[in-house]
């Protein structure tokens, strides 16, 4: 039987990046979440792939949570005007908040952030505190490094099985929702 995620948490870049289909992908993501029900959570800035799919979810009337820092807010990610945003203590606090508030992850392309994100969901994942899926959007094949050091690391004898991990791979927007909805 599915297990229908009500609440999503969207990590990406806070920053665009330098191709524009990351930019319209973040944008299908949040009007697709909106239009199938499901709440967002995301960093709560007004920023990047961050502003742009909150803000399209909001547009299509959905539901967006923002988390984030005073030092956050203060130094690089304004907070989202039209979003109640939720203040915490630190970087460490808004990770769990937002994993506390969230059913599963999507994955956007993002910098240094995204990938501490992801990877402390992963590392959960393997030691068992949680069976929350991850979602990868491959937009532009973005994320075929990062699963090539995974290959890498089951190569070199560091990961046993990818068992431990719930993680789903989709390289468009329809396959990444045909995944989270079908889950």
């Amino acid at each position: 039987m599915r297990k229908f995620f009500k609440t999503v948490a969207v990590y990406c870049g806070h920053q665009f990046g330098n191709n524009p289909e990351f930019n319209r992908a973040a944008i299908m993501v949040g009007t697709q979440l909106a239009q199938n029900n499901i709440q967002m959570v995301f960093g709560g800035g007004d920023v990047g792939l961050m502003g742009a799919v909150a803000t399209a979810a909001l547009r299509a009337g959905g539901h967006v949570i923002g988390v984030s820092t005073d030092d956050v807010v203060a130094r690089q990610e304004p907070a989202h005007p039209e979003i109640d945003v939720e203040i915490v203590d630190g970087v460490n606090e808004r990770k769990q908040r937002m994993f506390e508030l969230s059913d599963a992850f999507i994955i956007l392309p993002g910098g240094i952030g995204t990938l501490n994100e992801l990877t402390d969901i992963m590392t959960m994942q393997q030691i068992g505190e949680t069976r929350k899926p991850l979602f990868f959007l491959n937009s532009e094949n973005f994320w075929a490094p990062f699963g090539n050091l995974v290959k890498h690391m089951i190569d070199c004898g560091f990961i046993e099985s990818l068992d431990d991990y719930n993680m789903h791979n989709a390289n468009t927007v329809e396959e990444l929702m045909k995944l989270v909805l079908d889950s």
